[in-house]
């Protein structure tokens, strides 16, 4: 197991070390003018001059990468070259966002998605098997930003539930309040989960639709195995061979389709948190698209691959201690 680990760890180090690489170079392919964006009219060659070797754009590729990796090793992205201020701080107030989006759409969507996989694949072609193998298939050819429209409409326009349509997000309070102010901090945990409620269907809709058919294939497959012939031959009840003995091994690849799908919403989220006005990753990188302002543009999309990465090894890890096998081979 030491062994496995250190070689996914190794591997991830390699793995961080390319993605800085290509985040770096492929920003020198963005089209337009840095100069232009922050000098405006007073872009003249020898401004120009001054502002990259300010910046110290004005040195060479390899060495403005090594300059800009030896700031990131010591925890500093930099500053926004457009506003000045601080990318660890703009980045700092947008990825909690978009972590507690995900956290909680992966929560609904491995509730919902277990249990009534495991209905369906006790009795496959049944009616219920049938019914939600429809449904699912369907709802998988819906892409999450025609789902947000939908929620909006039922959930905010129709239901008129406040505080859950676009522009309503409210952020998680500080947690200074719990003890200053307990009922200011509770009341703003409610807010805030209530602006979460459209985002996390969103997300969590394609999350289970994926998850179901995945758990539930597997879970057909492992009900047929011998061990479970010879569990229901010492009558355990269903319930216990479904938990105890079924789930475990069929886990294994919903573990690892769930370190992708997860890495796959960082990126999935963006559009949602555009569309409800949420002050997100999402929204920090349009912004600084539209603004031209390459060091966040860069800095943002190297923090969301490398968390990506990191999600994914943290799930091959955990699929390890459900599965030994897989260390050993």
């Amino acid at each position: 197991m030491l062994k496995y680990f250190i070689k996914r760890l190794v591997a991830l180090v390699a793995i961080i070390i390319a993605i800085s690489i290509g985040s770096f170079f492929m920003i020198q392919l963005l089209p337009g003018d840095l100069a232009t964006s922050i000098l405006g009219v007073a872009n003249t060659p020898a401004n120009k001059r001054e502002l990259y070797a300010r910046l110290g754009l004005d040195k060479g590729l390899v060495q403005q990468y090594l300059t800009w990796m030896g700031h990131v090793l010591q925890g500093d992205l930099g500053k926004s070259y457009i506003t000045g201020e601080s990318i660890n701080t703009s980045i700092g107030k947008s990825l909690p966002i978009d972590l507690e989006i995900i956290f909680l759409s992966q929560i609904v969507a491995f509730a919902c998605a277990i249990p009534l996989a495991m209905k369906a694949a006790r009795k496959p072609n049944g009616l219920f098997d049938r019914l939600s193998n429809g449904l699912t298939f369907g709802l998988l050819s819906v892409p999450s930003f025609i789902i947000v429209v939908y929620l909006v409409l039922i959930i905010a326009i129709k239901a008129q539930i406040p505080g859950t349509g676009p522009g309503s997000f409210t952020r998680w309070p500080e947690w200074a309040w719990l003890f200053t102010d307990t009922g200011m901090f509770f009341t703003t945990v409610g807010h805030n989960l209530t602006s979460m409620v459209i985002p996390t269907l969103a997300l969590s809709i394609g999350s289970f639709v994926v998850y179901f058919r995945v758990l539930r294939s597997d879970l057909i497959a492992t009900l047929q195995e011998e061990f479970i012939t010879m569990a229901r031959s010492k009558g355990l009840s269903s319930r216990r061979i479904m938990w105890r003995h079924a789930f475990r091994p069929s886990s294994v690849a919903l573990l690892g389709t769930a370190g992708i799908n997860i890495g796959g919403l960082i990126a999935g989220g963006f559009v949602v948190q555009y569309l409800l006005a949420i002050p997100g990753l999402g929204g920090l990188l349009i912004a600084s698209i539209t603004l031209q302002d390459y060091l966040v543009i860069q800095s943002t999309v190297f923090v969301v691959a490398v968390a990506v990465i990191v999600i994914n090894f943290t799930v091959d890890f955990i699929t390890t201690l459900v599965d030994p096998r897989i260390a050993r081979d």
